[in-house]
């Protein structure tokens, strides 16, 4: 989730909150207000007749044609220590001059009159209907509601936006900042000295990482260079050595597995410098290459290797599978998948390779899945395979992905499946 989208998201929930208490608060406020109006008028009313009843003035009828209305009677002295002196409360009661039933606001008083009589006065008065007080108060609550709402999401959008500039410029050359090539500096004039100083951080930080690649890369190819003339001078040593007629069939042996870790070792540094090659950019130049071609290419000089442990191989060439790519990593990615199929197939296995305009599949037998996780990571051979480095799909990868390519690995129908497409969809199924 954005950090803007998250600030927007608690934000509102907080405002939420706090409008929908105010207008709860409002409302009882408004209602406290207008039952204190009403009862202040009810008291005076009824002040009004309790004076005239201990002054044994005539009453006025209860109703008089006023919106106040009355009734006197007499208690018990044992009702009047019962109930408290005054009391107010909402009922429904029935207007003789309209001769029908609306809400009212009631009070009711005991007062002492002569003789130690008790008598209560009720008092009530017609009041505004509290139902459609409470729609009217609802709907424009609401409204303002609403309308406050949108307006300080508004303006906090705003706000953020215009401060948070800075920040999405950052990101944005961020996102186009590549390690090892040449980035546009960093603009980002600002005001805010927090943004002020992350852009020096960042532009600090990116310099020191550019420092830190480019003298690994320079490591890694003098390294690679400088060790390749010494394992070449002792594969001629060794070679030699091994011509001597006076060696033992053991001294033989032994002479003949150091030459085949030697040989090991320096296609796995060749293969090492190839990928420090690539991942620095050194072969960018491109051309349209069709990767049927250098399979046919690359076939005939594999049918031999194929045919000594009895492994057949099918093709289904379809529409020629062609991509923009540097053509030495194209032939680099052809041989690294056939030789694959060899290395980690069974004795009469099979090899069957298809294409599409879309997509280029090399599946070979296999008794039991690799880890389709760690399968491109490098050294990593699941059943160790002699004459493996552990390199060879890690470059495969590297390519693919330095080329725009998907490369994927499943295994189906007992068989190892490495995919590799200019999309991820799915291809239909085989020819």
């Amino acid at each position: 989730m954005k950090l803007f989208h998250l600030v927007l998201w608690r934000l509102s929930l907080a405002l939420v909150v706090i409008l929908t208490l105010w207008a709860c608060f409002f409302y009882m406020a408004i209602m406290e207000e207008v039952n204190d109006e009403v009862d202040d008028s009810l008291e005076d009313y009824s002040e009004q007749l309790i004076v005239r009843a201990l002054q044994g003035e005539e009453m006025p009828v209860s109703s008089n044609g006023s919106n106040n209305q009355y009734y006197l009677y007499e208690v018990s002295k044992e009702y009047a220590a019962a109930y408290p002196q005054i009391t107010y409360r909402d009922e429904m009661v029935y207007i003789t001059e309209k001769k029908e039933k609306e809400p009212a606001r009631v009070l009711i008083t005991i007062f002492r009159a002569a003789e130690d009589r008790y008598m209560e006065l009720v008092v009530y008065t017609p009041t505004i209907e509290k139902i459609d007080l409470k729609r009217a108060i609802l709907g424009w609550i609401v409204f303002l509601y609403v309308l406050l709402l949108l307006m300080i999401l508004l303006v906090t959008v705003w706000v953020y936006r215009r401060n948070m500039k800075p920040l999405y410029h950052l990101l944005s050359w961020l996102d186009r900042y590549r390690l090892g090539h040449p980035n546009e500096p960093l603009d980002n004039r600002t005001r805010i000295t927090e943004f002020h100083h992350l852009n020096e951080a960042v532009a600090d930080f990116a310099g020191r990482n550019e420092k830190l690649f480019e003298q690994q890369k320079l490591f890694i190819g003098n390294a690679s260079h400088e060790m390749q003339t010494p394992l070449a001078i002792c594969c001629n040593r060794i070679e030699m050595l091994m011509e001597d007629e006076t060696l033992t069939e053991r001294q033989l042996e032994e002479l003949a597995k150091t030459h085949h870790t030697l040989e090991n070792l320096t296609r796995m540094n060749r293969s090492l410098l190839l990928l420090c090659k690539i991942e620095n950019g050194q072969y960018m130049d491109k051309q349209t290459v069709c990767l049927n071609d250098l399979l046919a290419r690359y076939i005939d000089d594999y049918q031999e290797v194929y045919a000594y442990r009895g492994i057949r191989l099918e093709m289904y060439m379809g529409t020629p599978f062609c991509v923009e790519m540097n053509e030495s990593l194209a032939s680099v990615l052809v041989t690294n998948l056939l030789k694959n199929a060899f290395v980690h197939n069974v004795d009469g296995g099979l090899i069957r390779i298809e294409t599409a305009a879309d997509w280029l599949r090399i599946s070979n037998t296999g008794d039991t899945p690799l880890d389709g996780v760690r399968i491109f990571e490098r050294f990593y051979q699941g059943a160790k395979k002699e004459g493996s480095t552990g390199l060879g799909l890690a470059l495969v990868d590297t390519i693919c992905k330095t080329n725009h390519l998907s490369i994927r690995y499943f295994y189906e129908n007992g068989q190892h499946c490495f995919e590799i497409s200019k999309s991820f969809q799915i291809p239909s199924s085989s020819l």
